[in-house]
């Protein structure tokens, strides 16, 4: 058995780690983008790709359909 399985979890399952610093800096960036503070953009975006975002994650947030333009 490998030292890094769990014995009690199901066979072909893996625990998939969350980076919390990743997820808070997604969240800003939603938030920011919702609230239209697009100067603050940039800068969650670099932080949530240093902790590990794909460019998938990001891209969801900046095509949101929900996120519409006020008019």
């Amino acid at each position: 058995m490998s030292p890094t399985m769990n014995p009690l979890s199901a066979p072909g399952v893996r625990k998939v780690k969350k980076n919390p610093v990743k997820l808070t800096a997604l969240l800003y960036l939603r938030e920011a983008l919702q609230e239209g503070r697009y100067e603050e953009c940039a800068e969650f975006i670099k932080i949530a790709k240093e902790f590990g975002a794909k460019s998938f994650e990001v891209q969801d947030l900046l095509e949101d359909p929900r996120r519409m333009p006020s008019a």
